[in-house]
């Protein structure tokens, strides 16, 4: 273990140096435009068609249902927006889905479109009982409907092949966010019975700004931009070469080790989860009575402000976060423990720490000590403050 100790790999993963490798000739002398009909083009268009297969092998899809995007955000736009612009109805999503999904549902709603929320159990799980709830509450099939694979802050995994099941029957377009699914879990996309999937390169170990959303090519849906027609013409601009073959690299070698690093990070939650227990007894866990994904733990310290403990770890070299990094600037508790109807003074002491391929039982066993020392530092001044 040496510091400091990066354990916020749900917010972003270091690129894997085999991916720098793939990248840097696309940043150096194979620099052609893939629009181009000379060689330096085909070059590009080459390694774009070799980028979008690997891609596509990681979830099971045929590469013509790849489209590029400069990374998840993007990739949820283009499914909410896209899906709208072409189907009326009713949309859908989940109340504990990222931002990237609420602030479009948010914005279509204030141009009038209804949008249903469909709510979790304690445990942070639609169920089909929450699912028929929603349904219900507005006496119709939506259009669309988004549930995320798995969530970014608690880990825990939606049964989303059943969502599709139930949805089955109807013409809903069924979208899920697996962002933070990809590379960690098994991901199939005909499985899920879905029909757009967003993925991001930099949670696999790839480069920021480039991800992709997949899609079932029997659904129509309107591009976000207009101009060329590249990717299709759904996702028109001239491709980020490096940064997709970079994602192509990352993929690939998350499909071929994802076994290797399914059984280290599960390992390592399990003692993480089980140190917490032998040295901090009041420790929370969220979710942890549900399938998650086997790097995260959402955990809170009773009495001690989330936040306030998050600085105190940054201080001594350890990086954790308190729950999406895109809202880290806010001071609200998070929206997916209010949803899973947590006391609003045990949420506001939630941390979250993910770990990656290259965390170590060592990094377990000092983050168990700072949190020790950190706890026992600001229990203390909270009880002086109490005076």
């Amino acid at each position: 273990m040496t510091l400091p100790l990066y354990l916020d790999y749900n917010a972003t993963t270091p690129i894997d140096p085999l991916v720098v490798d793939a990248m840097l000739p696309f940043l150096r002398h194979q620099f052609g435009n893939p629009s181009s009909g000379h060689c330096f083009g085909q070059l590009a268009r080459d390694a774009l068609t070799n980028a979008r297969e690997q891609v596509a092998a990681l979830v099971g899809v045929h590469s013509s249902q790849v489209v590029f995007t400069s990374g998840g955000t993007e990739a949820n736009n283009l499914a909410i927006k896209g899906v709208a612009a072409r189907y009326p109805g009713q949309l859908a999503i989940s109340a504990i889905e990222h931002s990237s999904v609420q602030s479009p549902a948010a914005k279509l709603q204030q141009g009038g479109r209804d949008i249903a929320i469909i709510g979790v159990n304690v445990e942070g799980i639609v169920t089909e009982h929450t699912l028929r709830q929603a349904l219900e509450s507005i006496n119709a099939i939506p259009a669309f409907v988004s549930v995320m694979l798995a969530n970014n802050e608690t880990g825990a995994l939606q049964d989303v092949a059943m969502i599709s099941g139930v949805l089955r029957e109807s013409s809903a377009i069924i979208h899920t966010d697996a962002v933070q699914a990809v590379g960690k879990i098994d991901v199939d996309f005909n499985a899920l019975g879905v029909h757009m999937l967003s993925m991001s390169a930099h949670k696999i170990y790839g480069p920021k700004g480039v991800g992709a959303l997949v899609f079932d090519k029997r659904v129509d849906w309107e591009p976000l931009f207009h101009g060329g027609g590249q990717e299709q013409g759904l996702r028109p601009g001239t491709e980020n070469v490096a940064g997709i073959v970079g994602f192509g690299k990352a993929a690939e070698l998350a499909k071929s080790d994802l076994q290797q690093r399914q059984q280290h990070l599960l390992a390592l939650r399990q003692y993480l989860e089980t140190r917490l227990q032998q040295e901090l007894p009041a420790a929370i866990v969220f979710s942890s009575k549900v399938e998650r994904l086997p790097n995260t733990v959402f955990l809170a310290l009773p009495g001690i402000d989330g936040e306030t403990l998050l600085i105190n770890l940054d201080q001594t070299g350890i990086a954790v976060s308190s729950g999406s990094a895109c809202e880290s600037a806010s001071l609200e508790p998070s929206h997916v423990l209010m949803a899973m109807g947590v006391e609003m003074n045990i949420a506001r002491c939630a941390i979250r720490v993910s770990m990656g391929k290259d965390t170590t039982r060592e990094d377990v066993e000092e983050l168990i000590r700072q949190l020790k020392q950190h706890a026992k530092t600001l229990h203390g001044m909270a009880a002086i403050a109490a005076i």
